[in-house]
């Protein structure tokens, strides 16, 4: 149980760190349009979801396998909780900027860290989890299609809201 718990933190510390500094990879990279498939390009809402979704896919690699023997489900719940913090970042922002009809710079970095717990929340919970188990393949479908969509949009955004720069 040890061994769990330090992964866990492990793993939203980093997602935390890495999706912060993903913030600035896409310019720090002069613009690399390979960096830009994974990280934000604008100031987008949607290319803000790519700050939790793409760490959480990396820690999702890093699982070792004797907590893959003691948790099988472990994989498919963290990237049902990355896929869960993903979607928390429209749904939060939308939310409190329609209530105050302007965004707030503080409170949209907030979100993101907000975003992170629920990601590893959600994922704390389905860990032990069959129905989370049996559900993998369509956890594993619903992340390609999630990257494919990061990867399409990116190159070419809808032109709706949550593709314009605020």
């Amino acid at each position: 149980m040890k061994n769990i718990k330090l992964w866990s933190v492990s793993g939203l510390v980093f997602t935390a760190l890495l999706g912060t500094l993903a913030h600035f990879f896409y310019d720090w990279s002069g613009e690399n349009p390979l960096i830009g498939l994974v990280c934000p390009v604008n100031e987008s809402t949607w290319e803000h979801m790519k700050l939790i979704f793409f760490p959480v896919v990396v820690w999702s690699l890093f699982l070792p396998c004797v907590l893959m023997e003691e948790y099988p489900a472990l994989r498919p719940a963290l990237l049902a909780g990355g896929i869960s913090g993903t979607l928390a970042v429209p749904v939060l922002f939308y939310t409190y900027s329609g209530v105050l009809g302007r965004n707030v710079a503080w409170v949209d970095i907030g979100i993101f860290y907000i975003s992170v717990m629920i990601a590893f929340l959600l994922t704390w919970k389905l860990k032990d989890s069959e129905k989370t188990y049996e559900k993998r393949a369509a956890v594993y479908l619903m992340t390609a299609l999630l990257i494919v969509l990061f990867f399409l949009f990116t190159c070419t955004p809808p032109d709706i809201g949550l593709f314009a720069e605020p």
